[in-house]
C-alpha cells in the first residue's frame, strides 16, 4: 500500500471513532431507520371526490355492454388526455375541463375493430356532447347542458337486468 493511502485509510477510521464527529452511530439493538414510506402507502387510494382516474360505465341499457366489455374512461388530469374503451374499441383523445364544465376534443382516436350488435357511435357522440359534469356520491355524472347523459363509477357495475315478460 502506498503510504499517501495508508495515511488517509488511517486518518478516515480514526474520524468514524471520534466522538464529535456527528456521523450516525450503527446500533445492531435497534431497528433500522428508514426513510421512505412503505410500498402500501404509494399506493394511490381511488378518489371519488375528483374528477381524475379510472371511471367504468354504469350500464343502462343491454346495447352498453353488448360486446361483453363495460366502457371505461382514463382521465389524466395533468396532460389533459384519455384513454379507455368504447365497450368494443380502445380510444384516446383530449380534454379540456374545469371545476364544473368538461368538454372532449372532436378528435378522438378509436381501433377499427367491428362491434356487431353495439352502437359505438351513438356512445362516441355521447361523449363529444358532453359540455358539464357533476360528482355525485362517487358518481362521475356526463352532462350536455343540463342533461344527463351517462353515469361512470369507480368499479365495474354488472349488466342491466332485463325482465322478460
Amino acid at each position: 500500500m502506498r503510504p499517501f493511502t495508508f495515511l488517509i485509510s488511517i486518518w478516515v477510521l480514526s474520524c468514524n471513532g471520534s466522538p464529535g464527529n456527528n456521523l450516525p452511530k450503527q446500533d445492531s439493538t435497534q431497528p433500522a431507520i428508514k426513510d421512505t414510506p412503505t410500498a402500501q402507502a404509494l399506493v394511490p387510494e381511488k378518489d371519488t371526490t375528483k374528477l381524475g382516474g379510472q371511471w367504468f360505465l354504469q350500464p343502462v341499457l343491454p346495447s352498453d355492454t353488448a360486446i361483453g366489455k363495460v366502457p371505461r374512461l382514463v382521465l389524466d388530469l395533468s396532460t389533459k388526455k384519455f384513454t379507455g374503451n368504447t365497450g368494443c374499441n380502445s380510444m384516446s383523445g383530449q380534454f379540456d375541463f374545469t371545476d364544473s364544465t368538461l368538454q372532449f376534443n372532436q378528435r378522438i382516436i378509436t381501433t377499427k375493430m367491428a362491434c356487431v350488435g353495439y352502437n359505438e357511435k351513438a356512445f362516441l357522440e355521447s361523449l363529444l356532447r358532453t359540455n358539464s359534469y357533476k360528482l355525485q356520491s362517487g358518481i362521475l355524472i356526463l352532462m350536455f347542458d343540463q342533461t344527463e347523459l351517462s353515469r361512470w363509477t369507480r368499479k365495474v357495475t354488472p349488466k342491466p337486468v332485463i325482465n322478460k315478460a
